[in-house]
């Protein structure tokens, strides 16, 4: 309205907060939130921190003599298949085979939060089942992958911190 008074309004909110304390108590609380939220670590000031889940590494060994079963020529990488057992799909993976390390690597878990089932076959014969429950999480500005459980089930196997690898102790079952 043009009649406002604005000099007459602002003294009334004066008058009303100086009259009540408890407001100004609420008043100064609620600021010194808004503040706080406003200049807490936002994600875009974080810059670039960003940890890739670790990958699976497995070896597959014969039980008995320890020797790599690809490297012998036992058994053939275009034979392998992983499977995610809950909906039968291929679970990507490489065969990694530079300077005759022949191992198999599984780097498509832990990009986010899920619980994956898988069975790893060699020629159709089920060499190991695994189970992974993996949590993507995001704390001190930089997101990264907490493994809340990892099983092997149905084979034997050593764990190789040194090279973060499962040595797979398979028994080369002959076929007929």
């Amino acid at each position: 309205p043009s009649n406002w008074n604005t000099e007459s309004y602002d003294s009334k909110i004066t008058s009303w907060v100086n009259a009540n304390p408890m407001k100004q108590i609420i008043g100064v609380l609620f600021t010194l939130i808004v503040l706080a939220v406003t200049h807490s670590c936002k994600k875009e000031e974080c810059g670039d921190c960003f940890t890739p889940p670790r990958p699976f590494l497995f070896e597959i060994v014969d039980k008995t003599s320890g020797e790599n079963l690809f490297s012998n020529g036992t058994l053939d990488p275009a034979s392998i298949k992983v499977k995610d057992t809950d909906n039968n799909f291929n679970i990507p993976f490489t065969f990694l085979d530079e300077d005759s390390i022949n191992i198999i690597v599984i780097n498509s878990i832990g990009w986010q939060t899920e619980q994956v089932n898988l069975r790893l076959e060699i020629s159709d014969q089920p060499v190991f089942s695994m189970y992974v429950n993996a949590e993507r999480l995001f704390e001190n500005c930089c997101s990264f992958t907490m493994y809340r459980e990892i099983l092997i089930k149905d084979s034997e196997f050593e764990w190789e911190p040194e090279k973060e690898m499962y040595k797979i102790l398979y028994k080369n079952q002959k076929r007929t």
